[in-house]
């Protein structure tokens, strides 16, 4: 079937994939209504989403499981707005109502979290770090589009991902063995109880690449306990991940994904990357009088990672790594139609970054150490929320946060050029010590009005980064100093989200959105700010249940993010003011069919998926273009009995030659090798 082909069978889908998993796992849950549904993530607690004036998904437990994914984007895929790039291995880059952003602070545009306390300090994200939480086993992911809503602050510009851990009401005591192509291996133990409020969830997964001198070992683990301590309702919760990656790395020449040889090489077999990480946090909450409610969470981070730069003509390794110490507090009431929350949220961060060349590429890239630096961040930030009825069916939500963000910068090796006197034109220079200061705000205003089964919701929102650390002190091509300013997002939304009639739940939205003070590297490799950039679209969820046992589903978006401004990035040969901007597809996502065969006795879920990226631009001048592509996924759940069940998961079903990445660099096509068809069994074993 043509691409077009596939992507006119897709619309004619017309569904959900939100809800639809969930809903095949468990019959009795069709007939809910959406008003039911509470959300964590946009306050830290559940919240019925009738009250949100704001784009969200929820992807529930049933719907992980049934996705048996080996990597995040075979989830995330689910989700309107987002597209997770697949890198080779574990590796990553996330498109949330945005292009794939890449460079120093690209990552710096979103929140990727777990219970709501960011996976990376502010300051110190990483393109990657999504591959830190525990996906496979996680209890629900929640996903917020467009600007923050002025509980998380910096970095949640395009939106948010909050990875949810499993309660023990919603951990099974059972084992499972996954086995799959080309050398792929994964155990997963589940324990809980609901009696002491314990569990474990713990997976390890080894996998040999497709590519050459590729794959990866990995381990995760998840402890959570929730009880009571006298008063408070309490949540201890202890997670840790693992990862020892053969990476690999581009291939080159325009459309050599096609090529069944060119697919298997690794141009880059001594590429690795290695990570480990660890989070910890308890959280306390409990009634107070006049009907307010108090929560307070204590939290640590602490992660390393050390990779090789492959994809630098110079290889050199770099180490980076954080440790944290955190609190967030929340007080929440209600005074007549009022509902109010507000607290305050204190990060202390020490962060670290090393890199080092073994052999001399050229003068301008010399062996030994480039950088070597410590940066010690505190933010302290100040938020507050409100939801009051307007009337019948009206209700008006604000937030507003301000923050501040405090860096003292320690340069470990001497300042100014890491080369020779006389190197003309040196790649590497360190700044000075020095002190930097960001003050900035988000907040938000919306209106949602509910009309039986469906709400219409508009809002304005503001959301900003500060600079990350990388993008200040790892500097080039004889920057001393950069003076950037913190970027910022303001954004306009229209949607609705209802039922129409019993069979179909849908919901669609339509924002513009406009940032500024972009971050970006000029001409001469320097760190500036002052770019601008728009990004407009269109996104679509939908769920449709066309008979007893068939129901169909969608996540599909409609986009367009383009240059504002007129600028001169590193690389490109014009002025770009008007251009798309890179690796930002016009139209993305998924649709679905599925059989539930429960109502006839047959204890089998089977579903179909298309997936589709279009065509997208590969550089700022929009020279070079990706084709886009189109897969076919099958996945299957059997229930044998009480005790056993089975899972076959199929992906890239017709063997499709494609790249999970394509972008233009030095002067040649490269691409990240999308893997050739895959199978995956699994057997699920309850104790």
């Amino acid at each position: 079937m043509t691409r077009r082909g596939l992507f006119i069978v897709s619309l004619l889908l017309v569904p959900q994939s939100l809800w639809i998993t969930h809903a095949l796992a468990q019959p009795e849950l069709r007939s809910l209504p959406e008003l039911e549904t509470v959300l964590v993530t946009a306050s830290r607690t559940e919240r019925p989403v009738v009250e949100l004036a704001a784009a969200w998904s929820r992807l529930d437990r049933d719907v992980v499981d049934f996705t048996q994914l080996q990597h995040s984007n075979q989830l995330m895929q689910r989700v309107a707005g987002a597209w997770i790039s697949r890198n080779n291995g574990q590796e990553s880059l996330i498109s949330l109502r945005s292009p794939v952003l890449t460079g120093a602070g690209s990552c710096g545009a979103f929140i990727t979290a777990e219970d709501s306390i960011s996976l990376r300090a502010p300051g110190f994200c990483n393109v990657n770090q999504l591959f830190d939480a525990n996906l496979v086993q996680a209890g629900a992911v929640e996903v917020l589009r467009g600007p923050d809503s002025g509980v998380y602050g910096s970095n949640a510009m395009y939106g948010v991902i909050n990875v949810l851990t499993r309660r023990a009401a919603q951990t099974r005591n059972r084992v499972q063995l996954d086995l799959g192509s080309r050398d792929f291996y994964r155990s997963r133990l589940e324990l809980g109880s609901t009696e002491s409020g314990v569990a474990v969830n713990a997976q390890a997964t080894t996998y040999g690449g497709y590519q050459d001198a590729s794959g990866y070992d990995q381990q995760k683990f998840t402890g959570r306990w929730d009880g009571d301590i006298g008063e408070w309702r309490t949540t201890a919760l202890v997670s840790a991940s693992n990862l020892n990656q053969e990476t690999a790395g581009y291939i080159q020449s325009f459309e050599s994904y096609e090529s069944d040889q060119a697919r298997r090489e690794n141009p880059n077999p001594e590429a690795y990357r290695d990570a480990w990480s660890t989070r910890s946090y308890l959280r306390g909450e409990r009634s107070l009088s006049g009907n307010r409610q108090l929560s307070v969470t204590i939290y640590a981070r602490d992660n390393n990672m050390t990779f090789l730069q492959h994809y630098l003509p110079w290889q050199a390794t770099e180490t980076t790594g954080h440790t944290s110490l955190g609190l967030q507090s929340a007080l929440a009431g209600t005074t007549g139609e009022l509902d109010w929350r507000g607290g305050v949220d204190i990060d202390a961060t020490r962060g670290w970054l090393r890199e080092f060349q073994e052999e001399p590429f050229s003068p301008n890239q010399p062996a030994g150490s480039h950088y070597d630096y410590e940066v010690d961040a505190r933010v302290v930030s100040a938020w507050g929320q409100l939801s009051r009825k307007l009337g019948e069916g009206w209700r008006l939500n604000g937030a507003l946060r301000l923050e501040h963000t405090d860096y003292d910068y320690d340069n470990r090796l001497s300042a100014g050029s890491a080369c020779d006197p006389t190197a003309s034109a040196c790649r590497f220079y360190r700044p000075a010590d020095r002190g930097d200061q960001f003050g900035n705000w988000s907040g938000n205003l919306g209106v949602v009005r509910t009309v039986g089964q469906h709400q219409l919701y508009g809002r304005v929102a503001r959301g900003f980064r500060a600079p990350q650390t990388t993008e200040l002190y790892r500097l080039q091509g004889g920057q001393l100093t950069a003076d950037i300013d913190p970027e910022s997002m303001t954004g306009v939304e229209l949607g609705s989200r209802g039922r129409l009639g019993k069979d179909l739940s849908y919901a669609l939205n339509g924002y513009w959105m406009s940032k500024r003070d972009v971050i970006f590297q000029d001409a001469n490799r320097f760190n500036v700010s002052g770019a601008e950039t728009a990004h407009r679209g269109i996104e679509l969820e939908a769920e449709w249940q066309l008979t007893p046992v068939w129901s169909a589903g969608i996540a599909a978006t409609w986009a367009r993010h383009t240059y504002e401004s007129s600028i001169t990035l590193l690389g490109a040969r014009t002025d770009i003011e008007g251009n798309t901007i890179d690796t930002a597809p016009k139209h993305f996502g998924s649709a679905r069919l599925i059989g539930d065969f429960n109502p006839n006795g047959l204890p089998l879920v089977t579903e179909l998926e298309v997936t589709w990226v279009d065509e997208y631009f590969l550089e700022p001048d929009n020279r070079h273009r990706y084709a886009g592509h189109q897969l076919l996924n099958w996945r299957n759940d059997y229930t044998v009995n009480d005790r056993l069940s089975l899972n076959l998961v199929v992906t890239n079903l017709t063997d499709e030659g494609y790249a999970e990445r394509a972008d233009f660099g030095f002067g040649s096509y490269r691409y990240f090798v999308g893997e050739p068809r895959s199978v995956l069994l699994g057997v699920a074993w309850s104790i």
